[in-house]
């Protein structure tokens, strides 16, 4: 399921417009029954602005589709945002962002692909954004035809727009302890929007028109 779909053009505007958060909620409402909460909405307003960002681009073309909060289907999960379109080979692609507020990060030495931060005023432990992203698309990869048949392919990545960023050889969200996953799902941190659009024209340079 699909809480949020539109053009890219569209998403400019909502975003814009400053509709986008009551846009996402409203269409909570609409699908699941149920509003969603004030930090959520404020979450989602901040994270849409940071990506109005950085797909504001003419580069990016106005038909490829994005789509906020997809839920996987058969499980609780749920998707940031989602950027679809194709290469320059006609290759259909879909990027998929994991979203974080985060502003800083421990490195956990012990447990796998697990980082500390603070959630809710506290800070916890909790899993790497690359490895939450790439886990995403192995999901859909078990259950999806068209992905396993390599119709569309799909490429993970992170967005820590408010990162406090660090040196790359000291950054612990960059610790080689998360080699494996990084390299799957490359993090963005906050001054990169440039560098995530960058990696989103990879895939998408021509648009789907919401196919």
């Amino acid at each position: 399921m699909i809480v949020y779909h539109a053009s890219k053009k569209e998403f400019i505007n909502d975003v814009f417009n400053g509709t986008i958060a009551d846009d996402i909620d409203h269409a909570f409402l609409l699908h699941l029954g149920r509003n969603t909460s004030p930090n959520e909405k404020l979450s989602w307003k901040n994270s849409m602005m940071h990506m109005y960002k950085v797909v504001n681009t003419s580069d990016i073309p106005d038909t490829s589709t994005i789509a906020i909060e997809y839920q996987i289907p058969l499980t609780s999960k749920r998707i940031d945002f989602i950027i679809s379109g194709a290469d320059e080979n006609q290759r259909s692609n879909i990027v998929i962002i994991e979203l974080k507020q985060w502003q800083e990060v421990e490195k956990v030495e012990t447990k796998e692909a697990i980082v500390k931060t603070y959630l809710q005023g506290r800070k916890v432990e909790t899993t790497h954004p690359s490895y939450q992203a790439w886990s995403y698309v192995s999901m859909i990869e078990d259950y999806n035809e068209n992905v396993q048949e390599g119709n569309i392919i799909l490429h993970p990545c992170a967005y820590l727009h408010n990162y406090i960023k660090l040196d790359e050889e000291i950054d612990p969200i960059l610790d080689k302890r998360y080699d494996e996953y990084l390299s799957k799902a490359p993090v963005y941190r906050k001054g990169d929007a440039v560098k995530l659009r960058n990696f989103i024209l990879r895939f998408v340079s021509k648009g789907d028109n919401g196919d």
